[in-house]
């Protein structure tokens, strides 16, 4: 199954570089990730159609270990979580950095997995209401122990 998708986090959380595009891609998987850069760049252009230039500025002693991890979280369908989400959350990271790269790359990104603008804006805005709140409770130094009393005791169980 072809997806949208971005390499959001080949720029900023894999590779820490700058993303100039989005490609359409397969879904991918975890196995099969080449060790040497020369197989990786080869399994880049084979899964996104192109190797953008700011992958090959990355070490070549990490671009295969980081292209496995884009490959298994971003780029897998096979994960906890949607495209979509994926995608709405990276965009509010990336609000909150900020990136400018990231940006406009996940928007996109979250537009080609079915976000609505509505989503977009909610997702955008979880973001900054996590940051105010966050400057508010670190500002007036709220006791944390305090805080988790009266706000709900003992966290949520996982079912």
């Amino acid at each position: 199954m072809f997806v949208m998708q971005t390499v959001r986090q080949v720029a900023c959380a894999a590779l820490a570089a700058g993303i100039l595009g989005a490609w359409a891609m397969p879904s991918a998987s975890a196995g099969d990730v080449p060790a040497s850069a020369e197989d990786t760049y080869k399994d880049i252009e084979q899964t996104m159609g192109a190797v953008p230039g700011f992958i090959k500025l990355f070490p070549k002693a990490g671009i295969a270990g980081a292209w496995a991890e884009l490959k298994a979280i971003e780029l897998s369908e096979d994960t906890a979580l949607s495209p979509k989400v994926k995608s709405l959350i990276s965009l509010a990271v990336a609000a909150q950095i900020p990136c400018s790269y990231c940006i406009w790359a996940d928007t996109n990104s979250a537009r080609q997995a079915g976000a609505t603008d509505e989503e977009i804006a909610e997702a955008v805005t979880m973001s900054a209401l996590t940051r105010h709140w966050s400057t508010f409770f670190n500002g007036m130094q709220v006791d944390l122990d305090t805080f988790k009393k009266e706000v709900g005791g003992e966290p949520a169980k996982q079912e």
